[in-house]
């Protein structure tokens, strides 16, 4: 954390033009530090100033409040503008939102083949959220010839990296190809890193044994992390297990808790066992689990 003295001190060598100082101050107001109060309209005058004069990670930032519309209306050109600047510097953060920016579409016309290009040259600098975008484009032909290997060499670029929606994506590349195996390795590897929906397709795969060993203790080990962070149809299928003592003890507290959850998600399956459930049930039981339900909060993964 800066000292007064060291704030007055950086701006004045600012206000003298050095090119590093303005970025440093910008960066100090946009977050707010210490002695320098949170003001993103100064942020961007600073920023702007070092833009200007060329300074590569200046331009990404002020790129990045355009794209934000933090301190300034967002717009989608001005975004473009410096994110190309900087990009041509080979800032790879810049490089990688103008892959976004045109693949999305929202603030610009969507250009899949200019979305592409930004994402293979931050994808060549190690940004591993480029290599999964620029798998994603191979996998599905957008802005690149479909190329099923150049999607999967990207996505383990990426994987390997840690990024954990690369993995779930292999996953599901795998279990397409119907190798089981190496899908339950994929999602494994997600899973274990909070993601819900790779939990839930884990469980499947214990639960029917494919690519693993059949277990229905591992299956509802699986379902239950993914049903703590709201996903709804693991829910329902843990709901059920507990309802029937499957890899888990019967329990109809438990499995009237899950099965509402679900429901109240919208769940038309869910919602049909519970009235099943519910007549099989005494009243108290029925309230417990009810009053579970209401101060039942998600987990973060």
């Amino acid at each position: 954390m800066m000292t007064q003295n060291e704030v007055t001190a950086l701006r004045r060598i600012a206000e003298e033009g050095d090119v590093e100082a303005r970025n440093r101050l910008g960066a100090l107001y946009l977050e707010g530090e210490g002695e320098v109060p949170k003001d993103e309209k100064e942020a961007l005058r600073w920023f702007r100033l070092a833009a200007d004069q060329g300074h590569a990670v200046a331009q990404q930032n002020l790129g990045l409040m355009y794209h934000q519309g933090r301190g300034v209306p967002r717009n989608g050109q001005q975004a473009v503008k410096w994110f190309r600047l900087a990009a041509e510097q080979g800032a790879v953060h810049a490089q990688y939102n103008l892959g976004l920016i045109y693949e999305s579409g929202k603030l610009v016309p969507g250009d899949d083949r200019e979305a592409a290009q930004w994402f293979r040259l931050a994808a060549e600098q190690g940004n591993a959220q480029a290599r999964f975008h620029l798998g994603m484009m191979y996998h599905k032909g957008r802005g690149v010839t479909r190329d099923n290997q150049e999607a999967l060499r990207w996505l383990k670029l990426a994987a390997r990296q840690g990024l954990a929606v690369a993995r779930h994506q292999l996953g599901l590349l795998y279990e397409a190809a119907r190798d089981h195996v190496k899908a339950a390795q994929w999602f494994r590897l997600a899973a274990e890193q909070g993601m819900a929906v790779s939990c839930f397709n884990l469980c499947v795969l214990y639960s029917e044994g494919r690519g693993v060993e059949q277990d229905d203790r591992e299956a509802a080990r699986w379902c239950r992390l993914a049903a703590e962070q709201g996903h709804v149809v693991s829910q329902l299928n843990l709901g059920s297990m507990f309802a029937q003592g499957k890899g888990v003890p019967e329990d109809h507290i438990q499995a009237h808790m899950w099965l509402e959850l679900a429901a109240g998600q919208g769940n038309a399956i869910a919602a049909e066992r519970l009235a099943i459930l519910t007549m099989a049930m005494k009243p108290a039981q029925v309230n417990q689990a009810q009053s579970r339900a209401k101060q039942w909060k998600p987990s973060t993964g």
